[in-house]
């Protein structure tokens, strides 16, 4: 199950910093929810050495009950966010980051990340965030915990073979 689009736009911004191999430092600074772009979804909204900034627009954004986990992950943490992933791509002849998608799953933004890609964070305002906590209150479950057995260190038959197999393994 999924729940209707949220449509959102990200304002992304270049800084200049003082470092010999990278001269400019990209994070996005605003996301608008719900705004109609007027024109083109993607505009450069001020061009300066020291500033730079583009608006891209028409993100939707849903929830889904399979990353309810991811969700309740993000209420659970002390300040709740958006999570924008984006890449350095050309516009006009200049390196620009683009966002290319907008969720509120922690786990989301996890598996983005453990594939190499860029993701950096804003504060989801309160009415997101109340949204963000009825949808989990309606479908995450958490799956209950399971008891483990200790090993036992007390030797035993069972420990003698699994050290014996573990030799043979190992050319012993």
């Amino acid at each position: 199950m999924e729940t209707e689009a949220l449509t959102v736009a990200v304002v992304m911004q270049r800084t200049a910093i003082a470092n010999r191999w990278q001269p400019y430092a990209w994070k996005p600074i605003e996301l608008s929810i719900g705004i109609p772009i007027q024109g083109e979804p993607v505009r450069c909204l001020r061009s300066e050495e020291a500033d730079t900034r583009w608006l891209f627009g028409g993100f939707d954004v849903r929830l889904y009950t399979d990353e309810a986990e991811g969700y309740f992950l993000n209420i659970d943490s002390a300040v709740p966010c958006w999570f924008i992933m984006w890449r350095i791509e050309e516009i006009d002849g200049a390196e620009v980051a683009v966002p290319k998608q907008v969720t509120l799953s922690y786990n989301e933004a996890a598996r983005l990340m453990d594939g190499g890609e860029r993701v950096d964070t804003l504060p989801a305002p309160a009415e997101i965030i109340e949204h963000l906590r009825r949808f989990v209150e309606q479908h995450y479950r958490p799956e209950p915990k399971k008891k483990r057995r200790k090993p036992s260190f007390e030797g035993g038959a069972g420990v003698a073979q699994m050290a014996s197999e573990e030799g043979k393994a190992h050319g012993s």
